[in-house]
């Protein structure tokens, strides 16, 4: 079994590239991937707003952006990139109640789904495959709940 590789970049404090690796891994060992490489940059409201202007015609921040590869470079098939705005992510943390990581790995795993192929913009079917296949991942990274 190949494993796979994960870069972090951090633009900015507030989550470990530890915390942001090992979650990466899990993510992808439970959707069974081997020998895929996955980048992660963790940046702030204004790179992300100027990423989505260029990519997305949307000149506004966002919390996640994913751009697909899929190419072999090396022996390693080329996942792609996942943007997160750790500014948003904090933001949103604090509206849902939950901590920065909790939204973070929501937001890592939706980045994952886009690199998949999955788009949820496209109709109400493609709507539910691609939450469907969110809560799949959540429900194999997450301990089981103690009774």
């Amino acid at each position: 079994m190949k494993r796979n590789r994960v870069l972090v970049k951090r633009k900015v404090k507030g989550l470990k590239a530890r915390y942001l690796s090992n979650l990466a891994h899990k993510i992808l060992d439970a959707l069974g991937l081997e020998g895929v490489e996955l980048s992660i940059l963790i940046t702030s409201d204004e790179e992300i707003r100027e990423l989505n202007r260029i990519y997305r015609n949307k000149d506004k921040a966002t919390d996640v952006l994913s751009f697909p590869m899929g190419e072999e470079v090396g022996g390693w098939k080329l996942l792609g990139d996942v943007v997160i705005s750790v500014d948003t992510a904090r933001a949103q943390a604090k509206e849902l109640g939950t901590s920065l990581e909790e939204e973070v790995k929501r937001l890592l795993i939706h980045g994952i789904v886009h690199l998949l192929g999955y788009d949820h913009e496209l109709s109400k079917e493609e709507e539910k495959r691609f939450r469907d296949m969110e809560d799949y991942i959540q429900s194999k990274i997450e301990p089981p709940a103690s009774r």
